[in-house]
Parts: structure tokens; C-alpha cells; sequence
């Protein structure tokens, strides 16, 4: 099995690195393809910049309406290799396919929110500021841009970033996480088919190797992470002590408050979905369960009920409700820190180790766990699971559950369950997070409108989707002017 190939200045070519490791389906740990992993991902890096740079006069300097008009094919494409995209996400992620499908939509959506750049980067204009002067203000693309993606969505994340950094005028270079770099790969064929000039997009394999030249590479001036907080603050740090614009999204832990006076059919079913969604492995994955006064048993009661029914599998057999994990490391982590929360306390309502799956006993597979009266000052409370595991608390009022939540080292998110409009008004104003959910699990921002993001769970000031990612692309040039009377009235 040949190592994958790189994409630069529009050609495939082989990686000069040519020590590979193995991208594994999660599901059966069989080996799909060999993706390079070395010291010799710094050149592929350095290519992948000098044709961007070569390119960046030409592309900065095409009108934005000229800009977006390959994006509009993209989407079509898009669309047409939606099956094809959906079954290759999860070979390589483990997801279900109704989750890769839903993590394609997501992906076209940013597609089709970039193609109004025209808009999104007018100017702004004051005349006559004073005798004879205006003023305005005008976007410019900042330059090369690069992405260091993650695992747990390989046909999303990337379209955070890539359409509008093209929009905006800049050349874009992606690293797939090497976990699934296959997802991309495919995009990146239909990618070849929309018009872009050779250059303006690449795609570089490699590890922490490949990271590295892009965070020290002088001509890369804007950098885009999602991952674990550790390595996110490692990004930012080495990035922008190089001088670069970042925006790096870490990890989370996710809280959830059940109020007394929540639709608990409704809840139950919507806290199921966002615990166990993609198998936990999600920075949006609810996992701090907090019942608030006597919501605590007829929720537990309910929501224990509703987790019997989930369905463990293989992502492309019909009935599957959640995949594997990610790989053998990860489930031996997540397995852990279940005993972890046991050991301090916790009791068992469902344990989801030990699962085995039918024809499929390689795989890295957990059921659905739930874990009772996790100690809020315990080690659990505060770690990021990222698998499927629910941490059921109680509480007394609705301030203790928010004293707990602002007390987190992360900020991703915090979800409101409740009938009340005052306690939901006071749950947005208060929780310290940047992406809040009333009556909804999984508060994920539609792509016009920023991801959010505080704490430990993002470094940098402007986030991927929307806006944000317009101003983080581009940088701001103000122009005064006056035009003399004498030479105006030449014309």
C-alpha cells in the first residue's frame, strides 16, 4: 500500500517524507491507507507555502464576485458526492452515517455562507469627515493561511476555514489529521474540478513534524486549530510568538441543567443525542448532567430508560445509533476514567465497558456509559471524557448549578432544560460559556454566525464560521483622503 499524496501547486505528488504510519477503520482495525509522518513533512510544508506565496498577487487581486464563483461548484459537488463523502467519513472516523451525512450539511452550509463574500467584506465609507476629507475603510486578505485539523469531524472542521480564506483572497493550505486524512483527500479531488488557479489550496500530510513548519514557516501568517485544550494552547503559544494571527479551539466539558419544570420526554432524548452523539467524541458532547431539586428522579429514571435502547455498531449498518472511538488509546482512556469516577464515588447505572460487537470484536467499541453522583470537586467533574460517558449530579438550585459551571476551567458550552423564560433569561446572561443552549443539547452555531468558544476552551479572539472568520482572513486598511480643489476642477 502506496503512502498518500500530497496536493501542491494543483499537481498529486508523493510526499518527500517516505516514513509512513497507518490510517485504521475504528470498527475493525483494519488498514485502509499509509500516510506519511516524519521529518521530511517540513519540505512538503515549505512547498506547499512557496506555491501559495507565488500565487497570493494573482489571487488577492481577482475581484471577491470572481472569488466565489468556483465555491457555488464546490457546493454543487458537494452535494452530488454526498453518499460517497458520507460513507468515507465514517471508514475512517467510526461515526454513523446519518452523523457523517449531518456533518456534510454542516460543511456545505459554511460553503454557501462564504459565497457572500461580496457582502460580507464591504467597506465603510464616511464622507466629508472634514472640509474636503473622507474616509474609509477597507479589507485586504492577510496572506497565506493554515489549518491543522482534528479527528472527530474530517469532512466539516476544514470548512470552518477553507471557503472563506479563499473568498477573502487568501491561499489556504490544509493538514488533515492523520487519523483520517481520506475525507479530505476526496474533497480535495472535486476540489480540482472547480476552477481555482494551481496554488491558491494544497493539502500536506504529516504530524506534529508538519505542525511545526507551518507555526515557524515566515510566510504563513494566520494559523487555524481545533483539538485537545493542551495542544491548542501549544499552537497559539508558538504561533503567535512567531507573529501570526491564531484562532485555536480546544477542549470542553460540557455541562447540562435539568430544571424541575423541563419537558423531560423532550430532554431525555435531546440529553441521549448530545451525550452520545459520535460516540462523546465532540467539543460540543454534553457530559455533566446536573438535575436540579426533585428533577432527579424522574429524570434519571428517564434517561436510563432511553440509554437501554441505543444501539453500539458499525456506523454503516442500518440501526446503529453510535460508532466506535477513535482508536485502542482512546478507549482504554475513556474505560479510565470510568473507573476513575467510580473510584470516587460515582455508582454504575449503565457501565459500557467490555462491550463486544458481532463481527466486529476488533473494534474500539464502548456502549453507552452513565455515571451517578460524580462529586462536583472531583477529578471526573472537571475532565474532558471524550467518549460516551454521562456524569449525572444534583443540585440544589439553579445558582449552584451555575456557580459550578463558571467555576470550570472550559467555556464551550452550557445547555438550559426548562419551561421558565426568567431562568433561561438569567442561564444565557450568567453561564460562562460561549455557546449556550436552551432547550437544546448540542448548541452548535449555524455557519453565519461564529463558533464560539471561552477559556480554556479557545485561544485567540476571532473564531471560525461566520464573521469571525471574515475579519480573522482578512485586515482592516484605513484611508483618509483629500483631493485638492485646484486639481478637481481640472476634471
Amino acid at each position: 500500500m502506496e503512502a498518500l499524496n500530497n496536493y501542491i501547486n494543483g499537481e498529486w505528488i508523493a510526499s518527500v517524507e517516505k516514513n509512513t504510519i497507518d490510517v485504521v477503520n475504528p470498527a475493525t482495525q483494519g488498514v485502509i491507507a499509509k500516510t506519511p509522518y516524519g521529518e521530511g513533512t517540513v519540505k512538503d510544508v515549505d512547498a506547499a507555502v512557496k506555491a501559495a506565496m507565488k500565487v497570493f498577487p494573482q489571487w488577492r487581486n481577482t475581484p471577491v464576485n470572481k472569488r466565489i464563483q468556483p465555491l457555488f461548484k464546490l457546493k454543487t459537488l458537494l452535494e452530488e458526492h454526498r453518499d460517497e463523502l458520507a460513507s468515507l467519513i465514517t471508514r475512517e472516523s467510526g461515526k454513523t452515517l446519518a452523523e457523517s451525512y449531518g456533518e456534510l450539511t454542516r460543511a456545505i452550509e459554511n460553503v454557501e455562507t462564504a459565497c457572500g463574500m461580496p457582502m460580507m467584506m464591504q467597506s465603510e465609507f464616511s464622507e466629508n469627515i472634514a472640509g474636503g476629507i473622507d474616509e474609509f475603510m477597507i479589507r485586504q486578505p492577510i496572506g497565506v493561511a493554515a489549518c491543522i485539523a482534528p479527528f472527530n469531524f474530517p469532512g466539516m472542521i476544514p470548512f470552518w476555514f477553507l471557503p472563506y480564506a479563499i473568498a477573502c483572497g487568501n491561499p489556504f493550505i490544509l493538514k488533515p489529521s492523520e487519523k483520517v486524512p481520506l475525507t479530505m483527500m476526496r474533497v480535495f479531488e472535486l476540489i480540482e474540478q472547480i476552477g481555482l488557479p494551481e496554488g491558491v489550496i494544497a493539502l500536506v500530510h504529516g504530524g506534529k513534524e508538519a505542525v511545526d513548519a507551518m507555526l515557524d514557516h515566515p510566510d504563513v501568517k494566520a494559523i487555524s486549530f481545533v483539538g485537545s485544550t493542551h495542544i491548542a494552547k501549544y499552537v497559539y503559544a508558538r504561533g503567535t510568538a512567531n507573529g501570526k494571527r491564531v484562532q485555536a479551539q480546544g477542549g470542553a466539558k460540557n455541562p447540562v441543567v435539568v430544571m424541575p419544570d423541563a419537558d423531560i420526554e423532550m430532554t431525555t432524548q435531546i440529553v441521549a443525542d448530545s451525550v452520545y452523539g459520535c460516540a462523546g467524541q465532540r467539543c460540543l458532547a454534553a457530559s455533566n448532567i446536573i438535575t436540579v431539586g426533585d428533577s432527579k428522579g424522574v429524570f434519571k429514571e428517564a434517561i436510563v430508560e432511553a440509554v437501554k435502547q441505543r444501539v453500539t455498531g458499525y456506523g454503516l449498518d442500518e440501526g446503529s445509533h453510535m460508532g466506535p472511538v477513535i482508536t485502542p488509546e482512546s478507549k482504554a482512556r475513556v474505560e479510565e476514567l470510568i473507573q476513575l469516577g467510580i473510584d470516587e464515588g460515582a455508582k454504575a447505572l449503565i457501565d459500557g465497558r467490555n462491550a463486544t460487537i458481532s463481527g466486529f470484536e476488533q473494534g474500539n467499541f464502548l456502549n453507552p456509559t452513565i455515571l451517578e453522583g460524580v462529586q462536583a470537586a472531583g477529578e471526573l467533574a472537571k475532565t474532558e471524557i471524550f467518549g460516551p460517558v454521562m456524569s449525572l449530579m444534583n443540585m440544589d438550585s439553579m445558582e449552584s448549578a451555575l456557580e459550578f459551571i463558571n467555576a470550570n476551567t472550559y467555556g464551550n458550552m452550557a445547555c438550559l432544560f426548562t419551561s421558565s423564560g426568567a431562568a433561561a433569561r438569567k442561564f444565557r446572561n450568567e453561564a460562562d460559556a460561549g455557546n449556550i443552549g436552551i432547550n437544546i443539547g448540542v448548541a452548535a452555531p449555524m455557519a453565519q454566525f461564529p463558533f464560539s468558544g471561552w477559556k480554556d476552551s479557545f485561544f485567540g479572539d476571532l473564531h471560525g464560521q461566520g464573521r469571525h472568520a471574515v475579519e480573522f482572513f482578512t485586515q482592516t486598511k484605513i484611508v483618509i483622503e483629500r483631493w485638492p480643489k485646484e486639481w478637481s476642477r481640472k476634471f
